[in-house]
């Protein structure tokens, strides 16, 4: 019996040996094949089974214990097309696939990425950090979508009054208007002021394919406003297959999200359409911020030979929503939040029964991008958009004074801090509201010129004597009209060297003026600010909606518009050889600018129209990244900019006043950074130094020779710092992600500047003493530690810990009185940490994927002051300061179904 059990227990051992010696092992390394860069959590199947794996930090994988024989390997990554391959896998033996690139599942997304200089990893010298779609999605939540950038280094994003869209982003230091923001290539920024609107754009989570912040001078080859850095948001394109998907979202406050996406697929025909709408509503977190927008996007692309394709693009987002902003008069100050809340809100109250508020924004800015591709021959290509963009809307507030207060007074408000809009309108209309002081009087139609200050409201109870006496809603309208054609050239000169060549050229005109929003009851409301007009009783009003119409409208106050044209030029030399890859830029560009104003000049007087006034600019560009080994990189490149000066500083005192000082300002960048790869651990290291100068500001200052004008010359900014970003990758469920970034933001040398009267006599002098002064408006230190678990499969939790210090006040330089006198500083923000969760999990039911998702942001309800608009500094005084807390606790919960 034992002999026979032996026997049986050593064949079993030879069978098993047997067995385990019929398999293989199958490895390999996923990457983009646009760019070559890893891709993090693919995954790889045997298909037809369970087995496999998902790539690490390197894109690598190992698939082992294959059996033998011819097997099918599916390599599949969201977003991207699924590639399969024929393996013969041999027993005892590892099949090595090599480098095995994927497609994106957009057509034209590769040759998008080519205009819009998307940067490559180990190739690229910039400082970059690169946030995918899928990660978007699932992050963003009911976030602004500026704010899922600040999980990579020196990017610092707040809520600003908390208004749906009303975000900010600060990058090393530089706001917005320094930071260049492009959408699949093609710049954003205001071409008056360089401001960007986050609101104009709130459906741009929902079609991002990645969004790339290039940190320092960027790998864009255009003459743009990229002190800080650039931020590039490459959309979706036409998608290769079809199918669709739906999602629906809720949170906090009302807020609700619905949204549809169709794609037809590429047909054999070569035509490939993609379309996508959304819906969001709520009631803000801050009271009185109720929003709805819209948004679409539609791609259509065309695949003619292997030559040339096109792809013609349209993006907006039509919205309103309530705001909170807060003005020097209005008397709301952090003693007012911690009294009354954070989220406090003195401009709305409720009119016949609806929310209203003083402040509204309104804004619908649709662009549409043509594409063409062109492969000309092996070595060459052209790559060419044409793109329009026309905006449309503005913002609302208060306009007059009731019995000389202005609408800031607490008497037209309740005792919960509401405005008494419907009191107001009973006022206007002439009934006697007794707390408001005395009630409107006959109007004397017997003398309608009896008085030519700025305007009075007009109706059978108007006070004949008494300027603006009643309330209105005004309307500032900011429209636009935007053309441009941006083209790149690339040629291969031989193997080791590129020339890129391209023209950037740009149209823009400005409209502004105001108009009547609502006359809160008033029949008429009467202006003599225009001078071709002898008084004009307005009786015109329009609410201000998503879709805002500009024709036949009554203008009240100010009417001018803004011209700017831009043409541009660059070439770029690129050199790689083996683990060497260098390049030198050069752009230069002509900006003009024209001011038309239809208000403060007579109809046919020359001076309603400035000559063209034009400024040459560019800069010079040049990097190089060695990569020492299959782990270590070094990077530097270093950059001189000769930057065009804004619209605004060009004309002065809101006329057509040209500034005959006006120079450009100078930034100089330098960079070095060091990177390093690993199967489960990626890191890089990144020291920068810019410094911004020249730069001009202007201030009113009374002297006791009497009041003037300095012109301020010569104000420098110097931004250093040190930046580290890591991920780590233990095993393969598990991704742990860091950054930490340590600035030193100053501003230089004391200004001094000569003072001028009226009459362009000099009175004086006038100095800021700003050696040393902390740039504010963004933490200069910020710190995050994420964790992303896939606890089972497709069962994925996140956390993350964020860290600000070093946060100081906003000002305005110039204006600010604190730096008038020396040995003063700005003043300094307290520290705050945050922590975010979440989950997500995929499901299929049938055939059909799922995908259910949950996002609590400032899990423990942390109360943080995230920015402040004052600087007072004095001892004691803190709660003084106009400031705003950030969020408290917010949550939202998503279900996407894909088919």
């Amino acid at each position: 019996m034992r002999k026979s059990l032996l026997l049986f227990f050593l064949s079993l051992l030879i069978l098993c040996g047997g067995a385990f010696a019929q398999t293989g092992a199958i490895t390999g390394k996923v990457v983009d094949d646009s760019n070559n860069e890893a891709l993090i959590g693919a995954t790889v199947l045997i298909k037809g089974t369970t087995i496999g794996a998902t790539t690490d930090i390197q894109g690598n994988f190992t698939i082992d214990n294959v059996e033998t024989g011819s097997k099918t390997v599916v390599v599949s990554y969201v977003g991207f097309d699924n590639r399969e391959m024929l393996v013969k896998v041999t027993s005892g033996k590892t099949v090595n696939l090599g480098t095995i690139g994927i497609s994106a599942a957009s057509i034209g997304l590769k040759e998008v990425e080519v205009i819009a200089s998307v940067a490559i990893d180990r190739q690229t010298p910039v400082a970059v950090s690169t946030i995918k779609g899928q990660e978007i999605e699932a992050r963003v939540g009911n976030q602004e979508f500026p704010e899922i950038l600040k999980v990579t280094p020196s990017v610092y994003a707040t809520k600003q009054g908390g208004g749906f869209g009303d975000s900010r982003i600060n990058v090393r230091g530089f706001d917005q208007r320094n930071t260049a923001v492009l959408i699949n290539g093609v710049p954003v920024n205001d071409m008056e002021n360089g401001w960007v609107f986050w609101s104009n754009w709130a459906g741009l989570s929902d079609v991002s394919s990645s969004i790339q912040v290039q940190r320092g001078l960027g790998a864009s080859k255009l003459a743009v406003s990229s002190v800080g850095g650039t931020i590039n948001i490459i959309t979706n394109a036409a998608n290769n297959k079809k199918g669709g998907a739906f999602k629906t979202s809720i949170g906090n406050d009302g807020y609700a999200k619905v949204g549809l996406v169709l794609s037809t697929g590429l047909g054999e025909n070569g035509w490939a359409f993609t379309v996508q709408g959304t819906h969001t509503r709520g009631d803000g977190y801050v009271d009185g911020t109720k929003f709805r927008a819209y948004s679409y996007f539609a791609s259509i692309a065309k695949v003619f030979n292997s030559s040339h394709s096109i792809n013609l693009t349209a993006i907006g987002a039509p919205q309103w929503h309530h705001q909170r902003t807060i003005g020097t008069f209005d008397g709301i100050t952090i003693s007012t939040f911690r009294e009354r809340g954070i989220k406090y809100n003195h401009l709305w109250g409720n009119l016949n029964g609806e929310e209203f508020t003083w402040r509204r924004n309104f804004y619908h800015k649709p662009k549409i991008f043509l594409n063409h591709y062109w492969n000309i021959s092996e070595r060459t290509e052209l790559a060419t958009t044409a793109y329009v963009s026309y905006g449309r809307g503005g913002g609302t507030g208060p306009r007059g004074r009731l019995n000389g207060s202005f609408e800031t007074s607490s008497r037209f408000k309740d005792a919960n801090g509401q405005v008494r809009f419907d009191d107001i309108v009973r006022w206007n209309s002439g009934t006697d509201v007794p707390d408001f002081g005395d009630p409107k009087e006959t109007w004397g139609v017997e003398n309608p010129d009896v008085d030519n200050r700025r305007g009075y409201f007009a109706d059978k109870f108007v006070v004949s004597n008494s300027a603006r006496n009643g309330f209105i809603r005004r309307a500032s309208m900011n429209a636009h009209n935007w053309v441009g054609v941006l083209s790149n050239l690339t040629h291969s000169l031989n193997k080791n060297l590129t020339l890129v060549v391209g023209l950037d050229m740009r149209h823009y005109r400005g409209i502004h003026y105001r108009r009547v929003d609502n006359l809160l009851g008033a029949d008429a409301y009467y202006t003599n600010r225009n001078i071709n007009i002898q008084g004009n009783f307005i009786t015109q009003q329009k609410e201000s909606k998503a879709l805002a119409e500009l024709k036949d409208d009554q203008k009240l106050n100010y009417h001018n518009d803004g011209l700017v044209k831009w043409i541009g030029t660059f070439g770029q030399l690129e050199y790689t050889k083996g683990d060497l890859s260098v390049f030198g830029t050069v752009s230069v560009s002509n900006q003009g600018f024209k001011r038309i104003d239809y208000f403060n000049y007579l109809d046919g007087d020359p001076q309603q129209e400035t000559d063209w006034q034009n400024f040459l600019g560019g800069n010079v560009k040049a990097g190089a990244n060695y990569n020492i080994d299959e782990h270590h990189n070094v990077f530097a490149n270093v950059g001189l900019i000769s930057r065009q000066p804004i619209f605004d500083n060009v004309f002065l005192n809101f006329v057509n006043d040209i500034n005959e000082d006006i120079e450009n300002e100078r930034i100089t960048a330098f960079e070095v950074g060091y990177g390093f790869r690993s199967q489960y651990f990626n890191a890089n290291l990144n020291l920068y130094r810019t410094a911004w100068t020249n730069r001009f500001l202007n201030r009113s200052v009374t002297l006791q020779s009497g009041d003037g004008t300095a012109n301020l010359a010569g104000i420098d900014q110097v931004h250093t710092g040190v930046e580290l970003d890591l991920v780590v990758r233990p095993v393969p469920n598990l991704t742990i992600n860091g950054m930490v970034s340590i600035g030193d933001w100053s501003y230089g040398d004391n200004v001094t500047a000569d003072v001028f009267d009226d009459n362009q006599q000099k009175i004086g002098q006038f100095q800021l003493f700003l050696d040393g002064v902390k740039v504010g408006d963004a933490a200069q230190t910020s710190a995050r530690l994420g964790v992303t678990w896939e606890a089972v499969k497709n069962l994925r939790f996140y956390g993350s810990y964020y860290y600000a210090d070093a946060l100081y006040a906003d000002y305005n330089v110039a204006t600010d009185e604190t730096f008038a006198t020396p040995g003063n500083q700005a003043l300094e923000l307290p520290s705050y940490s945050l922590v975010d969760t979440g989950i997500s999990y995929g499901f299929k039911i049938g055939s059909t994927d799922l995908t259910w998702g949950l996002n609590i942001n400032n899990l423990f309800d942390k109360e943080y002051i995230s920015e402040s608009e004052t600087n007072i500094v004095e001892e004691g005084r803190f709660d003084d300061n106009i400031a705003f807390f950030g969020f408290g606790r917010t949550w939202n919960t998503s279900l996407k179904i894909r088919f």
